[in-house]
């Protein structure tokens, strides 16, 4: 590979919401609009990920495809040769990579991941059901790394909460250098992740239902979630719906009103002004319809000018790019991973 490569992507296990379209979609088209050129960006979707948590199967496909309309429509550059866009399922290499680093992985460093905790709890909190916990999401920071290590990605855009998972992947990659040779291209330091790209911004927006929680798409309900494929007409209504409190006052305070403060920096995002600026126009005011009616009528609005964008989207022209950049990036990964098939004896 001739550049440093930065790999980023969303998983295509359900239809997005306003949270990842402004907390994570926007700044990685952003950032892979900054950085083409000098760098490879591998825009990829997580699709074997997805089955980490509860997945509509015979949806998941087309679900995919979707997401990758919404990349476009949300002003991603499908034409810029610079950026590819491939499947993880696509890629054999992920899958064998990931049972090769299995084999030296330890139990106990799966463990220590606090993903998986926190993940798991969730799931039981929801369905009340240990069963729906798999092996899979046990597992998952192995095939993230192999995600990674495959393609000698340096810089990895995540969260706060899954820089132990960068963590792992610098540890394995260096473990099997030490024991084989020169197999691996390690990511950067997480401290260097995090000036490479800027702290995360702490965009939490809350559900709508249970403003205590985060919006997740991943949820069992969705009548807290503002989905990016529900209608303008819908989407309004779960924003009139959505819980408050009986304090009878805007105010900016999400400790005490979560409900009321999550409107006012959904709002915020969809003004695309500051979180003071909503604030000075809305705190102390009484009427919590009148804020729920200001907050339903501009996502639906978002929401009519997003869609029609997207019904503009030619999914042919998709699948063309999809099918070409996954024939490179298979030979990218099959490079590496015959790389690590000699080195562990299965290749002479």
């Amino acid at each position: 590979m001739d550049k440093p490569v930065i790999l980023t992507g969303l998983r295509s296990n359900n239809d997005l919401h306003i949270g990842n379209y402004f907390g994570a979609l926007l700044p990685l088209i952003e950032m892979a609009k900054n950085n083409s050129g000098k760098y490879q960006i591998n825009l990829f979707v997580p699709d074997l990920h997805s089955f980490t948590t509860p997945v509509d199967h015979p949806g998941l496909y087309k679900q995919t495809l979707h997401n990758l309309r919404l990349y476009v429509a949300a002003g991603l550059p499908i034409d810029d040769t610079n950026i590819h866009i491939y499947r993880q399922s696509a890629i054999p290499a992920h899958s064998e990579l990931t049972w090769i680093l299995d084999c030296f992985t330890s139990y106990s460093m799966m463990q220590r991941m606090t993903q998986f905790k926190d993940k798991s709890k969730n799931l039981i909190d929801e369905q009340a059901n240990s069963s729906e916990i798999t092996v899979g999401l046990f597992n998952y920071p192995v095939l993230m790394a192999s995600d990674m290590l495959l393609y000698g990605a340096q810089y990895i855009p995540v969260g706060d909460d899954q820089t132990q998972h960068i963590e792992y992947a610098r540890d394995i990659a260096e473990r099997l250098n030490s024991k084989f040779g020169d197999l691996f291209v390690l990511p950067k330091p997480v401290s260097e992740q995090h000036k490479f790209f800027g702290r995360e911004q702490g965009l939490r927006i809350k559900d709508l239902v249970n403003p205590i929680k985060k919006m997740s798409k991943s949820t069992e309900s969705d009548k807290g979630v503002l989905f990016l494929g529900d209608s303008p007409q819908s989407a309004k209504a779960k924003v009139m719906a959505a819980t408050t409190d009986s304090y009878g006052r805007i105010n900016l305070d999400a400790d005490n009103q979560p409900g009321i403060t999550n409107l006012l920096q959904i709002l915020s995002l969809l003004k695309n002004e500051s979180m003071e600026d909503v604030a000075n126009e809305w705190v102390g005011k009484t009427s919590y319809g009148d804020l729920k009616t200001a907050v339903g009528d501009m996502i639906a609005d978002f929401l009519v000018k997003l869609q029609d964008n997207m019904s503009k989207v030619d999914e042919n022209s998709i699948i063309n790019r999809l099918e070409t950049d996954e024939k490179l990036m298979n030979l990218q990964a099959n490079e590496t991973l015959y790389k690590v098939q000699r080195a562990v004896g299965l290749r002479p």
